[in-house]
């Protein structure tokens, strides 16, 4: 069984994370810049290969009525993107998550002022545990 990643979809940052090798746990794993979509297909291919992933979790962003946004579009047409890496891609409803991420960070004594990296990488772990609890 492989692993998921859940992506944390951003317009200048994208945050990442990995399960456990059960599929049970999502934890924080990095947050990496980009330049088009292209440039992060690429570096998500090797952090794929070198992780065993077998299912990417992308972060939907709907509003809070359900309705796609501006950010909804990139992260659709990004998905068109992951398809060249053969490997189910699969949404998740990340609404709220990078508020979620943030509280828990402020919880932990992070201090998240310019610390959107870690912001990032919390609210695609987020993103991912809600997809795995929905498997148990």
């Amino acid at each position: 069984m492989g692993r998921c990643i859940g992506i944390d979809l951003g317009t200048k940052r994208v945050g990442l994370a990995l399960s456990d090798s059960l599929n049970i746990i999502a934890s924080p794993f990095k947050t990496l810049t980009f330049i088009d979509n292209d440039d992060l297909v690429s570096k998500l291919s090797n952090i794929i290969n070198d992780n065993n992933v077998k299912t990417i979790i992308l972060g939907l962003p709907l509003n809070m009525s359900g309705v796609d946004t501006e950010q909804t579009k990139k992260v659709r047409s990004f998905k068109d993107s992951l398809t060249k890496l053969n490997i189910p891609i699969l949404f998740e409803d990340e609404r709220l998550s990078s508020v979620s991420a943030k509280k828990s960070l402020i919880m932990q004594n992070v201090k998240t002022g310019h610390n959107k990296a870690e912001i990032d990488r919390t609210a695609a772990a987020i993103i991912l545990q809600q997809f795995l609890d929905k498997k148990i």
